[in-house]
C-alpha cells in the first residue's frame, strides 16, 4: 500500500504535474472470424470489434473522471490479421483493414493495432497477402496500425522478409505521398515483438493472450523530469545513483496509478486485466519529453558522450520501479526515444548533435529502437533493409525488443523539416553517414542464424 508520503507525491503528480494514463488498450482475439468468404470475414471482424469495444470509451472516461486522471487514448489491439488472410489475397486484406477502421469510428477509439505478420522464420500465404496490402491499407485508413516481426533471439533474422519489408516501406510512403509519406509512420518493424504491448504502432494481441483483455500504458516523462529537478533543487550535489533512486521511486508511483485504473476498467467491462506498461513515451509538448530528462541529468546536448549511459540508467531505473510496484508489468516498459514525438530529441537531430548512428547506439539500452525517423525520399530499399538488419541484430543478440519506424518522405531532401502534427510531431530529414555500399550483403537474402545463447533451454 502507498504510505502517506507516497500518496502525497502521487496526488501532486496528478494535480500539478499532469500525470496521465496514456492509453487503455482493449485486446480482442479475432481468430473466430476466419473464413473462406472475404466479405463475410471482414463483416464478422467489424461486428466482433464493435461488440467487444462497445463500452470501452465511456467506461474509461468514467474511471478517469472518478480518479481525476486523464486517460488520453482508448485503443484496440487485435490478434495478428495475417492469420485471417491465409486463404485470401492483398485485396481482401485492404477490405479487412477498412472494416476495422470503420469499427474504430463506430466505437470511438483513436487507433487499432494488430494488422500484423510474424515472419521471423518464414512468410506464409496470409503473411505475404498482408504485407502486399500494406501500401493501400495504410493509405486508405485513419486508425489502423501495422507491424511485422522479422526476427527473434530464438529464430534469428529473416533477411528475405527484411528486404521485402524495406521495399514495402517505400511503397507505403509513395502511396501516402499526399501526406508526406505518413502511412509509413503507422508501420513498426520488430525484432522480439511483445504480445501484450498497448502502445502503437506495435500493439498486438499475442497467441497466448485471453479472448479479451485490458492492458494499460502509463507514461510520465514530465513527472520524472520534475522529480529530478526537485532533487537538485533540494541539494545540487547529487550522484548518479541518487538520481537513479529518485527515478525508481517516481516510476513506482506512476505504475501504481496505472494498475489502479486498469483493474477498475477491466472490472467494469467484465474482462481480465493484463499488464501495465510503464513506458516513458513522450509527446511533442514541451514538458512531456524524455530528452528533457537526460538534460536534467546533466546531458546538456543530447548526443554528447555519456548520452547512451544516461539512457541505460533511466531505462533500468524505470523498469525497477515499475516491477516493484506491480507483478503485471509488461509490454515495452522503459524509455522511448521517438525522434519526431519528442521536441528535445528532434531538436538535437536538427542541430546535428544527435546522428542516426548515435541513436542506434542508444537503442541498445532503451526500451524500443529507431522510432519516427525521417529519411530522404530517394533512400533505397537496400539502405532501409540495412537499417532494419542492424537494429534487429541489436535486439536479437541482446534478447530485447527493438523496433524500427522509419519514414522515407517522398521528394524530401536531407535537412528538410516535416511536420505531421498532433501526437506524431515534427522533425528534420536525416540519413546514415554512409548510406550506400551494403547492396550485395542485403541482396544475399536467406536467414541470419539465431545467436548461440538462444540455446538456453
Amino acid at each position: 500500500m502507498l504510505d502517506t508520503s507516497d500518496l502525497s507525491a502521487t496526488l501532486r503528480m496528478i494535480g500539478e504535474e499532469n500525470l496521465d494514463v496514456r492509453t487503455v488498450t482493449l485486446g480482442v482475439n479475432l481468430n473466430r472470424c476466419a473464413g473462406q468468404d472475404g466479405a463475410a470475414m471482414a463483416a464478422a471482424v467489424y461486428d466482433r470489434i464493435c461488440r467487444a469495444a462497445e463500452r470501452l470509451v465511456p467506461v474509461a472516461n468514467d474511471v478517469g473522471a472518478r480518479y481525476g486522471v486523464e486517460i488520453v487514448n482508448k485503443r484496440i489491439a487485435v490478434s495478428p490479421c495475417s492469420i485471417l488472410l491465409e486463404p485470401h489475397d492483398a485485396a481482401t486484406g485492404v477490405k479487412l483493414a477498412q472494416a476495422m477502421d470503420r469499427a474504430c469510428d463506430t466505437v470511438g477509439v483513436d487507433l487499432l493495432g494488430g494488422y500484423s505478420a510474424l515472419v521471423q522464420k518464414g512468410v506464409t500465404t496470409g503473411e505475404r497477402a498482408l504485407i502486399d496490402s500494406l501500401p493501400e491499407a495504410l493509405a486508405t485508413t485513419r486508425h489502423v496500425c501495422a507491424s511485422v516481426n522479422i526476427g527473434t533471439t530464438k529464430a534469428g533474422i529473416n533477411a528475405d522478409a527484411v528486404y521485402l519489408v524495406a521495399q514495402t516501406v517505400l511503397r507505403i510512403a509513395e502511396a501516402s505521398r499526399d501526406v508526406r509519406g505518413f502511412g509509413a509512420a503507422k508501420l513498426l518493424v520488430f525484432a522480439n515483438q511483445p504480445e501484450d504491448n498497448p502502445f502503437m504502432a506495435g500493439a498486438m494481441l499475442g497467441a497466448g493472450e485471453p479472448e479479451c483483455v485490458i492492458n494499460v500504458g502509463v507514461s510520465g516523462p514530465g513527472v520524472v523530469k520534475r522529480a529530478i529537478d526537485r532533487l537538485f533543487a533540494a541539494n545540487g550535489d547529487r550522484t548518479l545513483d541518487q538520481i537513479a533512486e529518485e527515478v525508481k521511486h517516481t516510476a513506482y508511483r506512476v505504475t501504481r496509478v496505472g494498475e489502479l485504473v486498469g483493474h477498475e476498467v477491466a472490472r467494469r467491462l467484465g474482462m481480465r486485466f493484463g499488464i501495465v506498461d510503464l513506458a516513458l513515451a513522450p509527446t511533442p509538448r514541451i514538458g512531456d519529453s524524455v530528452g528533457e530528462i537526460y538534460q536534467a541529468m546533466g546531458i546538456a546536448r543530447l548526443g554528447a558522450p555519456g548520452t547512451t549511459a544516461a539512457v541505460m540508467m533511466l531505462n533500468d531505473a524505470v523498469k525497477k520501479g515499475g516491477s516493484f510496484a506491480s507483478s503485471a508489468v509488461g509490454g515495452l516498459s522503459g524509455a522511448f526515444i521517438p525522434v519526431m514525438e519528442d521536441h528535445a530529441i528532434s531538436d538535437a537531430v536538427t542541430h546535428g548533435d544527435l546522428t542516426l548512428e548515435k541513436l542506434e547506439a542508444m537503442t541498445a539500452v532503451c526500451s524500443v529502437g529507431l522510432d519516427m525517423i525521417l529519411l530522404p525520399g530517394d533512400t533505397t530499399a537496400e539502405t532501409l533493409a540495412g537499417i532494419i538488419l542492424d537494429e534487429a541484430a541489436i535486439g536479437v543478440t541482446n534478447r530485447k525488443t527493438t523496433g524500427i519506424r522509419i519514414i522515407p518522405v517522398p521528394g524530401a531532401k536531407l535537412g528538410e523539416r516535416v511536420d505531421f502534427g498532433g501526437l506524431f510531431g515534427a522533425g528534420t530529414v536525416t540519413a546514415p553517414a554512409c548510406p550506400h555500399g551494403n547492396e550485395a550483403f542485403v541482396r544475399h537474402g536467406g536467414h541470419i542464424p539465431a545467436p548461440i545463447h538462444s540455446l538456453n533451454n
